[in-house]
């Protein structure tokens, strides 16, 4: 077999490749004992037809045909070995030449992983935000704590800012009762926000037994985005007590013995929480910085194949599970159509770009995945989705996608030396040091986040590139 690549642009190649009559005989004869196994003659077992006969009553290009049919999948993956390419989808394969007893040329034409030029990552500086926990984030986080164990006492009085109710909701739409827009004895907090818009207006005021209507914008469910009318019945009013901020409370809420000991744990977490925020914003600027100075050209194939499979994904996925469907969605995201496709465009575009460079570090670093790494990320995936490890492993396994968290675990790892090697300040010009290991741990969900953009979010979901990785 000979073969040659032919470069039709950066992402895209031909493959033109001669096969001499002899290396297809075993494909030959493969067809003629299948179609033994198919057809029947009179005079001649099943499966004991001579091949002259087949011939004569099936046709000599009937056989051909089969053979070549399943000789081309191999002929066409030893030239991309042979060529060192790294395809991407499926070919497009022309036979351009068959000559019985003499050879076959056929050509495949394929998109591919373009070769790019990475930048000096030592080259890259970024900005972020400095760790500063202010005294008010530490009472605000005292008062979250009290709020947890507040006592409610029922009360004989309208209700006001900070009380508890329990409610009755009823939501109509061109006065027509909403199925699931109909809800009883629910608890809530006036002044949280946690609900509908207008409904802590709509209840203050009220004493048990009192009701109230008003119009929302309903965020859920089978009329998501659409203006309700929303009755609300006021069923308890209830007064909210808070306990003491001292040390019996940090008894109460914590191991701690002391207020101030209680106090210094909470400083002490607020400032874990924004070393996190921290790091995971120094790696999506490194990143941004990265992706901004690498010239990355995109396979226009890919990039539909993607943008078709986030749309579907939203689309048939995770909006049915949220009870809204497509209209719904751009009208509770106030986007149009068209704003929706750009964005979408705009997030796979960056999905793949973000692949690709990442995938080239990780070859030109030689990283690879060992077992504790693979299996770290996949628990970390099972809490994301909610499933218990096993469950996910096992989901993940019978799906073939093992190669695909491996793919993000390169990936974080690739990542992460990009922000070893770039510099990176805060807000206060101070040089910032990411801490090996929870580097290491957030990497991973950086790149992926990045790389697979969350549907919900972004309007697409799963994985982006799940198409860049399908060969």
């Amino acid at each position: 077999m000979k073969s040659a690549v032919e470069t039709l642009n950066p992402t895209r190649v031909r493959l033109t490749v001669e096969v001499p009559f002899e290396e297809l005989k075993p494909s030959l004869d493969a067809a003629y004992r299948k179609i033994n196994q198919q057809v029947s003659v009179p005079g001649f077992r099943k499966g004991k037809i001579p091949a002259r006969i087949i011939d004569q009553r099936f046709g000599r290009g009937a056989v051909l045909e089969e053979a070549v049919s399943e000789a081309l999948p191999k002929f066409y993956n030893d030239a991309v070995t042979e060529g060192d390419i790294q395809p991407l989808g499926r070919p497009e394969v022309d036979i351009t030449e068959l000559r019985d007893n003499e050879l076959l040329t056929f050509t495949a034409e394929v998109d591919i992983r373009p070769e790019l030029t990475i930048p000096d990552f030592g080259g890259i500086e970024v900005t972020v935000d400095a760790v500063e926990v202010a005294d008010e984030d530490v009472e605000e986080a005292l008062g979250r704590l009290r709020d947890r164990f507040a006592t409610t006492t029922a009360v004989e009085r309208a209700a006001a800012d900070g009380d508890v109710v329990k409610i009755d909701l009823q939501a109509r739409v061109d006065g027509e009762i909403v199925p699931d827009g109909v809800a009883e004895g629910v608890t809530y907090v006036i002044g949280s926000g946690q609900m509908l818009d207008g409904l802590d207006e709509a209840v203050t005021g009220l004493e048990a037994g009192g009701e109230a209507t008003f119009t929302s914008a309903l965020k859920g469910g089978s009329a998501a985005g659409r203006d309700a009318e929303v009755t609300v019945s006021v069923e308890t009013v209830s007064a909210r007590e808070l306990p003491e901020l001292d040390d019996e409370f940090a008894q109460l809420a914590s191991e701690f013995d002391t207020l101030d000991e209680l106090r210094a744990d909470s400083r002490r977490r607020l400032a874990d929480d924004k070393k996190y925020q921290q790091a995971t914003e120094a790696q999506e600027k490194v990143l941004d910085a990265l992706l901004e100075q690498t010239e990355v050209p995109i396979p226009e194939k890919l990039l539909a194949d993607e943008i078709e499979t986030r749309k579907h994904n939203l689309e048939h996925h995770q909006l049915p599970q949220l009870g809204m469907d497509f209209d719904a969605y751009l009208k509770l995201q106030e986007k149009t159509a068209e704003e929706f496709d750009a964005e979408l465009r705009e997030q796979a575009e960056k999905g793949i770009r973000t692949q690709f460079v990442l995938d080239q570090i990780a070859r030109s670093e030689e990283l690879t995945v060992e077992q504790a790494e693979l299996t770290e990320h996949l628990v970390r995936r099972a809490q994301a989705s909610g499933m218990s490890p096993d469950q996910f492993a096992k989901a993940i396994v019978e799906g073939g996608q093992v190669p695909v968290l491996m793919d993000e675990v390169r990936r974080g790892k690739a990542l992460a030396v990009v922000v070893e090697s770039a510099t990176v300040k805060d807000s206060n010009g101070e040089p910032v040091r990411l801490d090996d290991e929870e580097e290491d741990a957030q990497a991973d969900e950086t790149a992926e986040a990045d790389a697979t953009a969350d549907a919900a979010e972004t309007a697409a979901e799963a994985g982006a590139g799940e198409s860049a990785d399908k060969d």
